[in-house]
């Protein structure tokens, strides 16, 4: 399967070897290892803590991974295996989705059936919990696991916090542990420490609400992988707007107003959203279509509002209507 991928975002198989039952693939070199070395290794030195804008195009670079897999092969692949050491990192730090061996071939554009029944396989803490309860396997599986991905990067904590040693009751699942923060509007104090002042509110606000639609309990309801690249993507776009409007007030070109003005947003290819602050301090972002989702400005706690990150119809609101593209 591995040999007739060919992405930017996959390992590519470079050979094999298979002489005198000595079994041996060979890749591409990743020099930085993997994603989680960087995340949980940190006191090594050979693993510095990766910075924000870094792991979000690190993010980005493993959804299109995915994407790929899930829509730009012949056929449908579902990785079933996504995790945080299965994303390893070249010379360029260049994110790419690794490790087939669990992968299955999902079913075929307009089959009746819209999944695949499959003993479930995968990793403890990364796994489907419809998929495990139903053993029905689809794209959405690796979206739930990329959610799980995403809570990693942003927190630095692993899926499964093992505190309890091997008693289950006191292990604590992240994927929980977000729903809670997110519910109480705390998402701010479960980020790594090591990202303190680096992210802009509006950018944290976005990441938090494309990781926990991530983590919807039915897979239907899901967002797509292509849907992931696109809001994974506005997120840098504000976090680049943001530092931006920093560097003008820094220097004192802020202009007329305090840079209060009309900015222009770019998405995914002509559309554009235009971003206005309201005089209740809030960001108003209209889509070509004249959908309009409210984007409230955090305030130096960090707070989030649970209707903001949960409420369904928010969570992907700019990217439901494909004229907002």
């Amino acid at each position: 399967m591995l040999s007739q991928l060919r992405h930017r975002h996959l390992v590519s198989l470079i050979g094999y070897c298979y002489d005198d039952e000595e079994m041996i693939l060979v890749y591409d070199y990743m020099s930085h290892g993997t994603l989680r070395d960087h995340l949980y290794s940190k006191s090594q030195q050979i693993s510095p803590s990766i910075p924000w804008k870094q792991r979000l195009e690190i993010c980005i670079g493993a959804a299109h991974g995915l994407h790929y897999l899930h829509s730009g092969a012949s056929n449908t692949i579902i990785h079933r295996d996504v995790k945080t050491t299965n994303i390893l990192l070249d010379e360029n730090w260049v994110a790419k989705v690794s490790d087939f061996g669990l992968s299955k071939i999902g079913p075929a554009a307009g089959a009746a059936n819209a999944h695949v029944s499959t003993v479930v396989k995968g990793s403890f803490g990364y796994l489907d919990p419809e998929y495990y309860r139903l053993q029905r396997l689809t794209e959405k599986s690796d979206v739930y696991s990329f959610g799980i991905v995403l809570w990693e990067v942003l927190t630095a904590r692993p899926p499964v916090n093992r505190a309890g040693g091997n008693d289950k009751r006191k292990m604590v699942s992240l994927a929980e542990l977000a729903r809670q923060c997110c519910k109480k509007g705390r998402v701010a104090e479960i980020v790594d420490r090591d990202l303190d002042g680096e992210i802009a509110p509006e950018c944290l606000k976005k990441f938090a609400e494309v990781a926990m639609s991530c983590l919807v309990e039915k897979g239907v309801d899901r967002p797509s992988m292509g849907d992931v690249v696109w809001g994974l993507e506005f997120a840098k776009e504000l976090q680049c707007g943001s530092e931006e409007r920093v560097k003008l007030l820094a220097s004192g070109g802020g202009g007329e107003g305090g840079g209060d003005g009309i900015e222009e947003m770019r998405g995914g290819d002509s559309s554009s959203m235009q971003g206005r602050k309201s005089s209740g301090g809030s960001s108003m972002f209209t889509t070509n279509s004249g959908t309009m989702t409210s984007v409230e400005e955090s305030s130096t706690n960090h707070e989030y509002s649970e209707d903001s990150l949960l409420g369904s119809n928010l969570v992907f609101s700019e990217i439901l209507d494909p004229k907002a593209r």
